[in-house]
């Protein structure tokens, strides 16, 4: 592997990265949003049919089934890992809806009213290593399931390190496959005019590291938040980092 100073194959000529847990401080409160709502709807749930509650857990639930999906998907997982069915639903559908899309809306909106009330802060070491990745003159990019993604970056004051941005608009549009398929980083390269084997990839979240290895990349970073770095590297992450600074120690 050549220095690039960047902890990088000499190849890598494109960074394409997550975004919650990455880049922002923002997957602490996706988990937090996708406890509330699930909370509600099971607790509701056990009422009514006298099952017993069991909480939906921010740590084992959040990174087995929801962590970097779409909301829809990430719905659909965990309540199939819970035996329950529900409606597809339509993207409109209220959030009291008691659909797939449903939830995912009422999700969405306490993620939002967590951002608007606590706002949204950047990981320092990673705007670090974004500039200095732009100083040496990789392209780079932003993957993200979000839909929010343009209002984070903007709201983190990080929106113009990026010159190409997939979010949940752009996988709604062109019906891109979520994470853990490689769709949504293949498109972030086509995006930068490069081929998968010349970007890497950085990821938090179990289901991107697997996008990222199933699409070919030329290297995958795990960035370990939550104590998994053994996952990650199961995952199929080529290195661990806990913080993407760390990768501009190891030259």
């Amino acid at each position: 592997m050549r220095d690039t100073g960047l902890g990088l194959p000499g190849r890598i000529r494109g960074c394409l990265f997550d975004l919650d847990g990455v880049l922002t401080q923002t997957a602490i409160v996706h988990a937090a949003a996708w406890r509330e709502m699930f909370d509600a709807f099971l607790r509701a749930r056990a009422e009514r049919t006298g099952e017993p509650f069991v909480p939906f857990d921010p740590v084992e639930d959040y990174d087995t089934h929801v962590d970097g999906k779409p909301r829809a998907d990430g719905t659909r997982a965990f309540l199939a890992s819970r035996g329950i069915g529900l409606p597809e639903g339509t993207p409109d559908d209220p959030p009291d809806a008691e659909t797939v899309a449903g939830l995912g809306n009422r999700k969405n909106e306490i993620v939002l009213r967590r951002i608007h009330d606590d706002g949204v802060l950047p990981y320092p070491g990673s705007v670090r290593y974004v500039q200095a990745v732009r100083d040496a003159g990789l392209r780079r990019a932003v993957v993200s399931s979000s839909t929010n993604c343009g209002d984070v970056l903007a709201a983190a004051g990080i929106a113009d390190l990026f010159e190409e941005r997939i979010d949940g608009h752009t996988v709604e549009r062109d019906r891109l496959a979520g994470k853990p398929a490689p769709d949504t980083y293949l498109a972030a390269a086509r995006g930068l005019g490069l081929g998968a084997a010349e970007c890497a990839v950085f990821e938090d979240a179990l289901a991107g590291v697997a996008a990222g290895r199933a699409g070919s990349f030329g290297y995958v970073v795990g960035v370990d938040r939550a104590g998994q770095a053994a996952r990650l590297k199961a995952h199929g992450a080529d290195v661990v980092v806990s913080d993407l600074a760390d990768l501009m120690e190891q030259r």
